[in-house]
C-alpha cells in the first residue's frame, strides 16, 4: 500500500524533523537517512523502530552497558 501525497508531505522524522520520503516499504528520511517500517498499510514512526543508515536498527546495535 502507498501512502498518501499528503500524509508523506505533513510527516517529518521523530529524530531530525527532517523531510521524509516513501521508498520499499518504508519512509525515509532526506536528512539522517533513517528508514521507518510501513507495516499494514501504517509507517511506524518510532525511533527504537528506525534502521540507521548504517542498516542497524537504532537502538539494538549499540553495545550499551546496564
Amino acid at each position: 500500500m502507498v501512502l498518501s501525497k499528503e500524509l508523506i508531505e505533513i510527516m517529518v522524522c521523530p529524530d531530525c524533523r527532517g523531510k521524509v520520503t516513501e521508498a520499499d516499504g518504508f519512509v525515509v528520511c532526506s536528512s539522517c537517512g533513517k528508514k521507518y517500517p510501513i507495516r499494514d498499510g501504517i509507517p511506524i514512526m518510532l525511533i527504537n523502530e528506525a534502521i540507521s543508515s548504517e542498516g542497524s536498527k537504532d537502538g539494538k546495535a549499540k553495545n550499551e552497558n546496564p
